[in-house]
């Protein structure tokens, strides 16, 4: 068996798709899932599968949300391996004090590439972006965070292939997988 954490998008934000943690954990052991357990109120789902690839996955779980909570939800999975690599890859100051940090994953078979060659200008010295393996990095500076110009970014088509965690919980997703 193999460890993963399914990211849902767009659940529990603003009042919008209220999803219990609880409920949701339920329906992934429900499904076959093992040593299901969610981490935060945003989506986070840890468990433990056969091997499989990470399209594969996700089209699974959407498939298996879609008829347990008769809504359609995107799912971005990613091995244990996986997120470790986008740890590991991230810019040397992502996640320092100066800085609010964020990791955009991104659904297969979206490309880091492909979002930056279409990536809407950033603010110079407030916003900064770096290409990782299946996510992006951005960061802010903490002083100047009102002054972001990634709502552009937001409001484009590509986002919707798209899911955002703070560093924070990308981390602590990785310590509880190894956990």
């Amino acid at each position: 068996m193999a460890g993963y954490v399914a990211l849902l998008r767009g659940i529990n934000v603003g009042g919008a798709n209220l999803i219990g943690m609880d409920a949701l954990a339920e329906d992934f052991r429900a499904a076959g899932y093992e040593s299901v357990r969610t981490h935060s109120q945003s989506g986070n789902v840890l468990f433990t599968a056969k091997p499989q690839t990470a399209p594969d996955l996700e089209a699974a779980l959407e498939s298996m949300l879609r008829h347990r909570l008769d809504a359609p939800l995107t799912v971005i999975a990613r091995s244990r391996d996986e997120l470790a690599a986008t740890v590991a890859a991230a810019p040397a100051d992502h996640g320092s004090d100066e800085l609010r940090s964020e990791v955009f994953f991104l659904k297969h078979p979206l490309t880091a590439d492909e979002v930056m060659a279409q990536l809407p200008e950033l603010r110079d010295g407030v916003d900064r972006m770096a290409a990782g393996p299946g996510a992006l990095y951005f960061s802010r500076t903490k002083a100047l965070a009102t002054k972001t110009r990634i709502q552009r970014l937001m409001a484009m088509p590509v986002f919707k292939r798209m899911t955002v965690r703070t560093w924070r919980t990308t981390t602590r997703l990785l310590e509880l997988l190894d956990a």
